[in-house]
């Protein structure tokens, strides 16, 4: 049975191009993807490698977070955010979970690096567009914001109906307008809208594309 590939030639993976496949990496990186089937090296100049279907199936599987550290919790194995209300504590708190979500932003504006036309920094990349309520947590949770707890106040994070939308609910207004604040500034767009029944407050957040 073929190994799974490590973190990092993962993460190499799910940094690929999403329409060619095109890699990026160090030449030790490429060529450990290429022993192992999941990539190749194009015969012409300028040498570029690319994912082979099985490195594509691997990306197009559930993918992790982009960053990992050592104690992070989530299903899949990778780094989790923390959406708010969740039942269970992160496996890390205090200082360290501070600096697994440091490492983990980190992790992210290397992936928005490596992905966006340009290298671009200032705006989601793919993996935040299909990991919406993640994504919008740990920007809230790296900048300092406090998520719920099961019973407590903070920042909640929740899918829509609404393609490429979260919905952000907050304590307060001045909670939610640092809510939107730190959206905008990692490169989200956001309104505040009023739950016609309820009369609740809540964000509207969507990656901003240019």
């Amino acid at each position: 049975m073929t190994r799974p590939p490590t973190v990092a030639q993962r993460r190499l993976i799910e940094a690929a191009d999403p329409v060619t496949g095109r890699l990026r990496g160090t030449q030790a990186q490429l060529d450990a993807l290429v022993k192992r089937g999941l990539a190749f090296r194009h015969p012409r100049p300028p040498h570029d490698h690319f994912l082979t279907p099985a490195g594509h199936r691997i990306r197009d599987a559930e993918p992790q977070a982009p960053a990992v550290a050592e104690g992070s919790a989530s299903a899949d194995g990778g780094f989790a955010a923390r959406v708010g209300g969740e039942e269970e504590a992160p496996v890390l708190s205090g200082a360290a979970r501070l600096r697994e979500v440091r490492s983990a932003w980190q992790g992210l504006l290397e992936l928005r690096r490596m992905t966006n036309p340009g290298g671009a920094t200032d705006r989601p990349c793919g993996w935040e567009r299909t990991h919406l309520v993640r994504a919008a947590a740990l920007a809230l949770e790296a900048a300092g914001h406090l998520p719920a707890g099961p019973e407590g106040d903070g920042y909640r994070v929740r899918a829509t109906p609404q393609p490429e939308a979260v919905a952000v609910y907050a304590p307060d207004e001045p909670a939610l307008r640092a809510c939107t604040a730190t959206l905008e500034g990692a490169g989200w767009q956001a309104g505040a809208y009023t739950e016609p029944r309820t009369r609740v407050r809540y964000l509207l957040a969507s990656p901003r594309r240019t």
